[in-house]
């Protein structure tokens, strides 16, 4: 009987410990459960707020006409429906060349006027069928022309008025929502030009591991100096003490920026050189036979007198026994020591010999600093002397001479280039030089600061998209449309589920708890 007693009592107490370990196995599971439970619901709360996608409304698009003075070039830019801290983010898509000179010319030649008209219209019409016809009524059109208009304005007003009274009921009268067409100064060009440079440079802007817009950490800005027809620009970013008519605080992407821009007129490439041709004659004493020290031996060249003296920029240059249809033939030279001379000459240094702070015509200029893009007739000429890129002072003299020492037989054999052009980049070489070092004090410790280029990222330099950028301002800002990663439904149900599981298996876990010690 005894021996039945402690076998059941053995019974029992096995039973008793199968049931704690099973209770303790329940108990562990029913804590795994209600963790991963929480567990689920704290990763679909994350993935749902932070995890969400935006759904762009769209591109929008902006057309930008460049009048400059030896030509006019159309852009059509394109942005994200939303922008980036008040500034859209903008690329360049279709960039068209409208062939002959620039607006200032017409009224000049009655069938070049036509060519020209001709083949704007076909520009736009290229334009038209790279947007969306939708988006046509909501495209902004502006037309910015720079210093060929600026100094036909200051010549004939009223020319200038109408010409840009017949770009505007052109303008108007496309499916676009034409906006403006006005000559800009010299120092919005500026300006723009810099902000074209940074911006492709990705100063402003760059996508993170997450592919959105972010501010670079420690970025600096890149000076920009543009070389145009009738103008020449400078651009870069200084102290924020620094003050004077020349310095523009301009804010972008959310940053503001101390600017200093200065437009200088009649120093561009090509009305530089009418002064230059006019200097010669001048100091000719046989105006159907002038040398240029310049241009090629072995080659010559015929202009009228109203060529090289019927500009703004050369009339205080007119002789006394100036004609206006009379030929001068220029004879080249060859002669790298006189072109260098020549060229020097028809810059104002000694307005700023003993000043500080000072470029050339007495004009301020705060010290340089940093990395410089040079552009437009800056890069042809390094492309000509075959130092585009960032290279040395040194290597640039050096081109320079040889070029400047060889023939016109030698030139057209060494080199692919026009005609045109290719007597003229010899006196460019030395303008380049003689602005870079003698006007902006460029020497040969920071002159490796200097990068020649036409283009970043396949995307054109030219002042017309740092215009579009600054003009994307006055663009309304739209809202993106929120696109989660689950659908707010499934969301509310899978809350709910597992909200509940934990509470289930909580309270089980008290209940549990309780038994255990009682």
């Amino acid at each position: 009987m005894i021996n039945k007693e402690s076998q059941s009592s053995d019974h029992l107490t096995a039973a008793s410990r199968r049931g704690v370990r099973m209770a303790k196995v329940a108990v562990a599971l029913a804590a795994a459960f209600m963790l991963a439970s929480i567990a689920v619901i704290i990763s679909i709360a994350v993935v749902q707020t932070h995890k969400k996608t935006y759904v762009s409304r769209g591109l929008k698009y902006g057309i930008v006409l460049d009048a400059g003075s030896s030509r006019t070039t159309v852009y059509l830019y394109e942005w994200p429906a939303e922008k980036e801290n008040n500034t859209g983010v903008v690329s360049q898509t279709k960039k068209c060349q409208v062939k002959g000179p620039g607006i200032s010319d017409f009224g000049v030649d009655e069938e070049q006027d036509k060519n020209t008209w001709q083949s704007l219209k076909l520009c736009m019409t290229v334009m038209s069928k790279a947007i969306p016809s939708h988006q046509h009524n909501s495209t902004p059109v502006f037309l910015g022309a720079t210093a060929g208009m600026r100094l036909l304005h200051m010549k004939n007003e009223e020319t200038s008025n109408t010409i840009l009274n017949d770009m505007k009921n052109y303008l108007s009268s496309l499916p676009f929502n034409f906006q403006n067409a006005s000559i800009i100064s010299g120092q919005e060009e500026g300006l723009y030009g810099w902000i074209t440079v940074n911006y492709l440079m990705g100063n402003f802007l760059e996508k993170n591991l997450w592919n959105s817009w972010v501010h670079p950490h420690g970025a600096k800005t890149v000076g920009s100096l543009d070389l145009g027809g009738a103008s020449t620009q400078i651009a870069f970013a200084t102290s924020d003490d620094a003050k004077g008519e020349d310095i523009i605080k301009v804010s972008l992407y959310g940053y503001e920026y101390n600017i200093y821009t200065h437009s200088f007129l009649c120093y561009g490439k090509n009305e530089a050189e009418k002064r230059v041709l006019a200097k010669l004659s001048k100091q000719s004493t046989n105006w159907t036979s002038v040398t240029h020290p310049c241009y090629p031996s072995g080659y010559d060249i015929s202009f009228l007198a109203e060529d090289i003296f019927g500009s703004e920029c050369t009339k205080k240059e007119v002789p006394s026994r100036y004609s206006p249809k009379r030929n001068i033939t220029f004879f080249g030279q060859s002669n790298p020591e006189q072109c260098k001379a020549l060229v020097r000459s028809i810059f104002d240094l000694t307005s700023c010999q003993g000043a500080e702070n000072c470029s050339f015509d007495g004009v301020y200029q705060p010290p340089l600093s940093g990395d410089f893009m040079a552009y437009a007739g800056f890069y042809w000429t390094a492309w000509a002397l075959k130092v585009e890129g960032s290279q040395s002072m040194e290597t640039f003299n050096m081109n320079m001479n040889l070029f400047c020492s060889k023939d016109w037989k030698s030139l057209k054999k060494s080199n692919n280039i026009s005609d045109i052009h290719l007597k003229s980049y010899c006196y460019s070489a030395n303008y380049v030089h003689t602005i870079l070092a003698d006007g902006y004090k460029f020497n040969t410790d920071n002159w490796k600061n200097l990068n020649f280029q036409k283009e970043v990222n396949k995307t054109s330099i030219a002042w017309s998209l740092g215009y579009m950028l600054a003009l994307s301002n006055m663009i309304p800002t739209e809202g993106k449309i929120i696109k989660l990663p689950i659908n707010n439904v499934l969301f509310t149900g899978l809350l709910l589920l597992f909200s509940a599981l934990t509470i289930i298996t909580l309270t089980y876990l008290v209940i549990a708890l309780v038994r255990f010690c009682y």
